[in-house]
């Protein structure tokens, strides 16, 4: 998968109203994080810092060439990774990320019985790096200082399997 300039425009002309159903969702389920500074983290088009509540500052960085803010803040109340985990090679490079975040929230494919990964929706090497069970994306948090607050699948419907989680720093 190429995240260029025309796959961006391609989701912004089809996908816009299922964009803004999803960052709503998303909204509600970071509430109680007190997201008054957030980090969007892979942002994609932007839809998550466009339909952001009254007050609520958001940066966005993504790797495409798309409009963004950047990362400007020493620490943020939320960092959101949403879609974006399972397309990261390595895993180090959001240390400092990490280090600057007070919540993570994601959203991230993942299977609840291992079989059948040939015939799943979300089944896609080469564009997924990686599978997470619940079990080994809290180790990967807890690596890094997090524990696991909060995990369910808002966004399902309108999307399918997809599990939504927040982790809490430790000592924050």
């Amino acid at each position: 998968m190429k995240y260029d300039l025309n796959y961006y425009e391609k989701m912004l002309r089809e996908y816009s109203k299922t964009g803004e159903r999803i960052a709503k969702i998303r909204w509600d389920w970071i509430k109680e994080c007190d997201p008054r500074t957030v980090l969007d983290y892979g942002s994609g088009v932007g839809w998550f810092r466009a339909w952001r509540p009254k007050g609520v500052e958001v940066y966005s960085y993504d790797i495409a060439e798309y409009p963004q803010t950047g990362i400007d803040l020493m620490m943020y109340n939320v960092v959101c990774f949403w879609d974006v985990l399972e397309h990261i090679p390595d895993f180090s490079k959001i240390e400092p990320i990490l280090s600057l975040a007070r919540n993570v929230a994601i959203s991230i494919p993942m299977k609840v019985e291992l079989n059948n990964f040939a015939t799943w929706k979300h089944w896609k090497p080469g564009e997924h790096l990686h599978y997470f069970t619940e079990e080994t994306l809290n180790a990967l948090f807890e690596r890094y200082g997090f524990r696991q607050v909060k995990i369910g699948q808002p966004e399902c419907p309108p999307r399918e399997g997809i599990v939504s989680v927040i982790y809490e720093k430790i000592n924050s």
